[in-house]
Order: C-alpha cells, then structure tokens, then sequence
C-alpha cells in the first residue's frame, strides 16, 4: 500500500498536516494568510490513499473568516487539475470533513478551483495576441510580480474591470477568462460595438502575491485591498496605489469589481447607494445594468444580495464606494458563490469555472445596454 502523502508546496496552496495516520482520520488546518489573521482558502495535494475512504478533517474551520461559507458547501476536487467536481463535505462540531474516496492515487481538493498564476501568464499571452489590445505594467506588487492591464477598444467611454482583490475568490479570474474572450471575439457583435463606444482597462488579477501565497484575503503585507482605496500606499497596497494612478490617467465612466461570496448561494451586484451623494444618475444607470444582466443570464438574479448602505454610511476604503464616489461614476461589485447557484443548482460541479466564463461574456450584454446612458 502507498504512503500517504499531502502536499500544498505549490501555486496557490494551503494546508497544514497535524496527523495523517490513518486515512478515516486525516487531521488537517489551514494556514493563515500571510501577516493576517485571516483564513480559508486551502488547496492541497493528497496522494497514495485510491480505493480508501478518506475523511479529511479541517480542525480550525471555526476560526476561519467566514464559517457562514461552510453551511451547505462541498469542496472542489479534481484528478488532472482541469475538471473540478464536487465531493461530500459536512460542518460538524466545529469542523469541515471533506469525505472522499480518491479513485486515482493522487487528487487534489481545494476550497474553490484554483486559478494559477501559470494560467494567468498564459492569460496575458493570449490575450496580447490580439491586434487591438495593448498590454501594459503600471506597477509591481511587494513580491516583484507585475501588475499586467489589458487594454482594447478606442471608444469615448471609460470602462475598468478589475479581479481578485481577494486572491482566494479565484471564481473572479475564471470570469475574466469569459468576458475577455466575448470582448476580443471579433465575429461577435455586441463586442464589436461596445470595443467602439468604450475604452475598456482590465487588471485580471489585482492580488498576484496573495495569488501565488495561497491567501484567501491578503497581500503579501496582510493588507485587504479592498479597504486600502482611500489609503492605499507603496508600501501596504501598491497594487491599489498604482492602479489609481492609472485610473486617474483614463477616469472610469464605469468600474466593475469582481468577487466571491462565502455564504451567499447567488451572483449579485453590490452598489454605491450609500455613498455621500449619491445621485439619480447613478441610481439609474445601476438600475438598467442590473435588469441587462438579469436578461443576459439566468445565473444572475437582483432578489437576494447585501442589504443597502444606509446614505452617505459607505464605506470609502472599499473600491466600488470610493471610485462611484470620487469619479462621479456607476460602480458595482459582482458577487459569485463558492457553493453553487442555488436558483440552477448543479449537484456534480456545483459554482464552476466554466459557469463563471459565461456569466463573464453575459456582462457585455449589460455593459451594452447602459454604455450610452454613462
């Protein structure tokens, strides 16, 4: 029989081994985010155990940032890294145990599929194959990894998408693999229109370090990005630093910031509402988008989200109040699940990446119907 092994040595990975004896009892914690108290995310190797019925019991689940997240949740899994399916998870007295018998003698499981910093190099690839895009550096992150922007279209309107302010809400990056190939698709209509009425800038991943440290949250100097905008600095967020300079250079007519939700089982918009003075105009544009997209997707609702900033009560240091504030803009947080949509439940993949690239290229729908109101 093969030893058991786990390993997380690896882009993105997270996990600590407290006991791996016997294969019905795997003792297991997650590593906190670097220079944070923050906790969740985990991705991990396990191998020699095919054919045995495993219980991987995470001991510090309770702990973890948002235990809400593990109520109804089944870890992701995949033998080839590529196809993530769905295993049997359970929340019981303070902890998560994935249970699983591995039909291969390696598997890994992870809190949501993983989105590699491979994969987004070869992103940047691609996508810089493209006649009309321009690629640009605007800064570096603490670790010296480049803060890569994608650039297309040569219309008035000035459109920022961003993703993976929280590098464990890897969703946020599958999504941009949707939108960008809808948006650079020059057969298909809508992009075509829209690469002419707006400029679009797109920072696929705004948290390269986190990324890589396999941190649910944080930076590489603990810092939550998306509580650095009205603070931000070389030295704690130069991610957010820099991409203000950059947006100062080319102001957002529209700012889309795209996440995860631990909890909620739905995609969702997040709005400005409760920025100091917040105007109709704003109100409106927010209002034709969210019906666009409702149309554009099925996997996109409006009846369930977070509850409306009381006026003028937001918060300035997340991305979405702070830009719709000082840019006089529509800004939006998109929210996707960590567990499935519960409106279009699917029981073997649950919330995918391959469900997260449609709603990705949906968005062009909706950016088309409020472009020329912006």
């Amino acid at each position: 029989m093969a030893k058991l092994n786990i390993s997380c040595a690896f882009d993105s990975g997270n996990i600590l081994v407290s006991d791996i004896a016997d294969p019905a009892n795997i003792r297991l914690k997650i590593r906190k985010d670097t220079n944070s108290e923050f906790y969740q995310w985990f991705h991990f190797r396990l191998s020699g155990a095919r054919n045995q019925a495993c219980n991987l019991v995470i001991e510090n689940a309770s702990g973890a940032a948002y235990t809400g997240g593990w109520e109804d949740y089944r870890a992701c899994a995949s033998y080839d890294r590529e196809t993530w399916f769905r295993v049997d998870t359970s929340y019981e007295d303070d902890k998560l145990i994935i249970s699983h018998t591995p039909e291969l003698d390696s598997i890994y499981y992870a809190y949501f599929a993983p989105y590699s910093m491979e994969r987004h190099a070869d992103l940047i690839a691609e996508v810089g194959t493209h006649p009309d895009v321009s690629l640009s550096i605007i800064g570096e992150t603490i670790q010296g990894q480049t803060m890569d922007v994608v650039s297309v279209g040569d219309g008035d309107k000035s459109i920022w998408v961003i993703a993976r302010q929280h590098p464990g809400e890897s969703m946020a990056e599958w999504w941009m693999e949707g939108f960008l190939a809808r948006l650079l698709d020059d057969d298909d209509p809508v992009a075509r229109v829209m690469r002419s009425k707006a400029t679009f800038h797109i920072i696929p991943n705004m948290n390269p370090d986190g990324s890589k440290l396999g941190n649910l949250r944080t930076n590489a100097a603990g810092s939550n990005l998306n509580r650095e905008w009205d603070k931000a600095s070389i030295q704690s967020s130069p991610e957010v630093y820099y991409t203000i300079e950059a947006m100062n250079s080319a102001r957002p007519d529209l700012c889309l910031d795209v996440h995860g939700d631990e909890a909620l089982p739905y995609n969702f918009i997040a709005g400005a509402e409760g920025i100091p003075g917040y105007t109709a105009k704003q109100a409106a544009d927010l209002e034709t988008f969210l019906k666009a997209y409702e149309t554009a997707s099925p996997d996109f609702q409006t009846a369930i989200g977070y509850p409306k900033t009381a006026p003028g009560k937001a918060n300035l240091s997340m991305c979405t109040n702070w830009t719709a504030h000082t840019y006089d803009c529509l800004a939006m947080t998109l929210e996707m699940p960590f567990k499935d949509n519960a409106n279009l439940p699917d029981d073997e993949f649950g919330w995918s990446p391959d469900r997260c690239a449609r709603l990705g290229g949906s968005v062009l729908d909706a950016m088309m119907a409020v472009v020329d109101q912006l």
